[in-house]
């Protein structure tokens, strides 16, 4: 095994890590695991999940993200754990009082970031940053805080703080906007053909307003303004976008590469984000011989990665809070509030 870990996060299909999936990591050294509501079934099948992963790497603070926004994506919506609000929600309540939405926004990111931390898990790739419009895409929907890039900035600093200080880690998304996407790129290739400068005054403006996020999501949606035929996630240029116009210097993972926006075979999509000059690809499931396909396509982590890694860890708080009685004052918060 390589002492420097793979640009590569991996994904199970099932809520165990079997024998030749454990020898496999333990053999190419992915930089993480991503896991979702088929892996994590309760808190202890999870932290046994989560302890073995990083057993296999031979790294006790291999990082272990999951998708846990709130509302329709949260993947710990098993029994044993609560179910926490949508940013849509957060959204309507911070419209109607504004210091009362931050507050609820902010305890409830405690919530749920104490909840994860206490579990082991690293991240739950948050917050949303992109806008919704009337043509935006539904799978953004009410995961998005709306259509004004100043006040989605506001509500976004409530999340990325909020996870920071329980030691959790915070990744916005999807960096550098998927709300004028018509399509979901899940399943086709959105084409985005609003001008350089209508980008740089609305859906790049959240993301270049918390550029301080330690870790950001690229979109695999296409910018024509830019790069008329590649995705952002395995676009040079979008990447220099990022990295130079909008002045990211944090982590930056793709957005999941099972997702049918990219084109050709798995490896291929692991090499066209890593060339693309990303840092690290993300291989969310799959099985065995998929996820040893993505590793022999992948390479070690750059040193300049290594070095914004660090970094972010470094930022992580420390704060440990009653997750459940933390949830339930911001559903009391909702009723004051009189919002559903």
């Amino acid at each position: 095994m390589s002492s420097t870990p793979l640009a590569l996060f991996v994904g199970l299909p099932n809520p165990t890590l079997s024998d030749d999936e454990f020898a496999l990591f333990r053999e190419t050294n992915p930089l993480g695991l991503f896991v979702g509501r088929r892996n994590l079934r309760n808190p202890e099948q999870a932290k046994i999940l989560i302890d073995r992963f990083r057993e296999a790497v031979g790294r006790a603070d291999a990082p272990v993200f999951t998708d846990q926004e709130g509302g329709r994506v949260q993947h710990m919506d098993a029994g044993p754990w609560p179910l926490f609000r949508s940013f849509g929600q957060f959204a309507e309540l911070a419209r109607r009082d504004l210091d009362l939405g931050k507050k609820a926004l902010r305890l409830s990111t405690q919530a749920m970031g104490a909840m994860m931390s206490e579990l082991g898990l690293s991240s739950g790739c948050s917050p949303v940053l992109d806008l919704v419009f009337e043509t935006t895409s539904a799978v953004i929907g009410a995961r998005s805080f709306g259509p004004d890039p100043d006040f989605i900035a506001a509500l976004g600093r409530e999340v990325v703080d909020g996870l920071l200080e329980t030691g959790n880690m915070p990744v916005m998304k999807h960096i550098p906007g998927h709300g004028r996407a018509t399509l979901d790129s899940h399943k086709e290739r959105p084409v985005v053909d609003a001008s350089r400068e209508t980008l740089t005054a609305t859906d790049f403006k959240p993301f270049v307003a918390l550029k301080d996020t330690p870790w950001a999501m690229v979109a695999h949606v296409v910018y024509a303004a830019y790069d008329a035929e590649r995705p952002a996630s395995i676009s040079p240029i979008m990447h220099d976008v990022i990295r130079n116009d909008m002045g990211y210097d944090g982590v930056l993972i793709s957005d999941c590469i099972f997702m049918e926006s990219l084109q050709g075979i798995l490896p291929e999509r692991v090499a066209q984000v890593l060339e693309a000059g990303f840092d690290i690809a993300l291989h969310s499931h799959g099985d065995v011989k998929e996820s040893e396909a993505a590793a022999k396509a992948a390479r070690p982590l750059t040193d300049a990665a290594q070095n914004r890694i660090a970094a972010a860890k470094a930022r992580l708080g420390t704060l440990k809070i009653d997750y459940r009685a933390a949830q339930a004052e911001v559903e009391a918060m909702f009723a004051s509030a009189l919002v559903s």
